[in-house]
């Protein structure tokens, strides 16, 4: 059996990560500033949307923070102790960014169900100016995120909150309006109640797909019967084995497979190439192959992979 690892350049991909610093150090500024005026303006106007609104803005600052915490650490060189390194930091960034989102929205609700039983006036045009302020504020910061959205969950979580937070933003203009032509005073509660959906249906996609990741399943962006397809059909493999795919990070993905190749080991071209093709095709970029040449059984070829 021969063993044959294949890492590929970090560098791009450190480079990638290094160009969010501005976009997380800008994202929270303007958020906290944001928190502080929505809080107090809230609190002047007994405005429980604006209130509400403020504690969302808060946890994803907090979320930001993490998200940029776990980017940090993943920039660490692996280590004696920890030879993959700390990427999956970020996973775990995702996952209490979620968590904690979870949390606001059970507190909301709450409250919201006491201003029911309790109504209580607000000052439409408060509510509406500084509501706006937040559209700005939110739509910029979401925007400082959206290329990255894509292929990373914490970019990910943090471009939707802060395109959510901008809608929410939007329904509470709404609720400010709908008071002042109305008078109603159940808007104010029914539109918290608005918020709070809009952040569990975002919140709920992150938490799964960030407790996926770290029970090392199969990221989304990769079918796995592709990549299987891939080997099986090389040039003188005749099966594979265990083939696992996993996430290292929430940019990164790793591959080992076990190729069975009769006519002995084809050389490390071959390999290079597989990884090369695996890091093309599928955005593989650590790669670990074994060959073998099935004159003695491997004692993993049995497992159900």
């Amino acid at each position: 059996m021969t063993d044959h690892l294949h890492h590929h350049d970090h560098d791009h991909t450190h480079h990638h990560v290094a160009n969010y610093d501005r976009a997380f150090a800008v994202g929270i500024s303007l958020n906290i500033l944001f928190v502080l005026v929505e809080a107090y303006f809230g609190w002047q106007a007994d405005s429980l949307a604006l209130l509400s609104d403020a504690g969302h803005n808060l946890s994803d600052v907090l979320g930001l923070l993490m998200a940029w915490g776990g980017f940090y650490l993943a920039r660490l060189r692996p280590n004696q102790r920890h030879t993959y390194g700390l990427g999956r930091a970020t996973m775990m960034a995702a996952m209490f960014n979620a968590l904690l989102l979870l949390i606001v929205v059970g507190s909301i609700v709450l409250e919201a169900i006491d201003r029911f039983a309790q109504p209580v006036p607000i000052q439409g045009g408060t509510v509406m100016l500084v509501a706006a302020i937040g559209v700005v504020i939110n739509g910029l910061t979401a925007w400082l995120f959206m290329s990255g959205n894509q292929h990373d969950i914490n970019l990910r979580g943090a471009f939707l909150h802060m395109a959510a937070d901008a809608l929410v933003s939007l329904s509470v203009i709404v609720a400010g309006a709908a008071f002042i032509l109305t008078g109603w005073t159940w808007v104010d509660p029914a539109i918290s109640l608005v918020i709070a959906l809009v952040i569990l249906l975002g919140t709920w996609g992150l938490l799964r797909h960030a407790l996926h990741l770290s029970l090392d399943g199969v990221p989304a962006s990769i079918e796995l019967g592709s990549v299987r397809n891939y080997l099986s059909a090389l040039d003188g493999v005749t099966e594979i084995h265990d083939l696992h795919v996993w996430a290292m990070s929430t940019s990164e993905i790793a591959l080992t497979v076990h190729l069975i190749m009769p006519d002995g080991h084809p050389g490390d071209d071959f390999l290079c190439n597989i990884a090369q093709a695996l890091h093309h095709d599928f955005a593989i970029a650590h790669t670990t192959i074994q060959v073998e040449t099935g004159d003695q059984p491997c004692i993993l070829s049995g497992h159900p992979h």
